[in-house]
């Protein structure tokens, strides 16, 4: 059998057959490095510990979150009652960890639909210029709305409750993925390896989806770790002031907000809510951090 050997200066078969792939990633999973750093370890680490907790509410606490007792304000450290209890006399452990499942059931929500409405609208606004001057347009609406003024006028309109902090966030989250994505197709599109495939024969919809999107969405990787963290603060503050999740059901907003006659008096009321919101928003910022790092290279 003769041995195969290739002339210097001509490109191999298998590359002229195939004019218009886009280059292959590294077999290596691209985020697997980010993740495995040590900013990114402390992340993850603090935001499993508070998906954990949430989890875990109904085995830890040892009472209901709207049980009420004879003891009001009682300080840490109390028999039956870990962290405390509220100015209603309910348990602050058990408060504290099923307002974490009401938060992290909310975000867990909104986002994922503020990224697929956002993705959508990019997509759209791929196809025609006078889609993207529409799209556009819909973008600048959305944000010339403070998020307290969407979150009132959103309220007014439907009441307080889960569904108005859900469309919030999702809201508000749309034009954030939707900027993101229509960059990196905008960017994209101007690479030599599309060039390369339309030349070849590929149709404008085979090209966007199988060449330029998977080269387009990874900053929205990281866009998922900063919006949780945005999320977080939105449901506190829609809870904080009064306008979020309908009491006695706990949040973590409304945990606060209901502590703040009482700083002086009691402030360990304070502590467990927001001890458990800056782990959350740390941990989550630590780990966008570090997959905005490896995104960048």
């Amino acid at each position: 059998m003769t041995a195969m050997t290739s002339t210097p200066g001509l490109a191999p078969v298998e590359a002229l057959r195939k004019p218009g792939r886009a280059p292959r990633r590294s077999p290596r999973h691209p985020y697997r490095a980010a993740l495995s750093t040590a900013r990114a370890r402390t992340g993850l680490v603090l935001v499993g510990a508070v998906v954990l907790a949430g989890l875990l509410a109904p085995v830890v606490a040892g009472h209901g979150p709207t049980d009420q007792s004879g003891l009001s304000l009682a300080a840490v450290g109390t028999p039956g009652h870990p962290l405390g209890t509220d100015d209603l006399g309910r348990d602050l452990l058990s408060r504290v960890l099923y307002g974490i499942r009401a938060d992290l059931g909310i975000i867990a929500i909104a986002v994922p639909i503020g990224a697929a409405l956002g993705c959508l609208f990019a997509l759209a606004a791929a196809v025609h210029p006078l889609l993207d001057t529409l799209v556009q347009r819909i973008f600048d609406l959305i944000l010339a709305f403070p998020g307290l003024i969407l979150a009132l006028a959103v309220t007014a309109i439907l009441g307080p409750g889960r569904l108005p902090v859900v469309l919030v966030i999702a809201l508000a989250e749309i034009p954030a993925f939707g900027r993101l994505l229509r960059g990196g197709i905008l960017v994209q599109r101007e690479r030599e390896y599309v060039t390369a495939a339309r030349v070849g024969g590929s149709s404008g919809p085979r090209v966007l989806v199988r060449h330029i999107l998977p080269n387009a969405a990874d900053p929205l990787i990281v866009q998922v770790a900063v919006s949780l963290t945005v999320a977080v603060f939105i449901e506190g503050a829609m809870s904080f002031l009064g306008v979020g999740v309908r009491p006695p059901e706990p949040t973590l907003g409304s945990v606060l907000s209901q502590s703040m006659p009482y700083l002086a008096q009691a402030p360990h009321f304070a502590a467990g809510p927001l001890i458990t919101v800056t782990a959350l928003v740390l941990g989550l910022s630590l780990i966008a951090e570090a997959l905005n790092r490896e995104v960048r290279r």
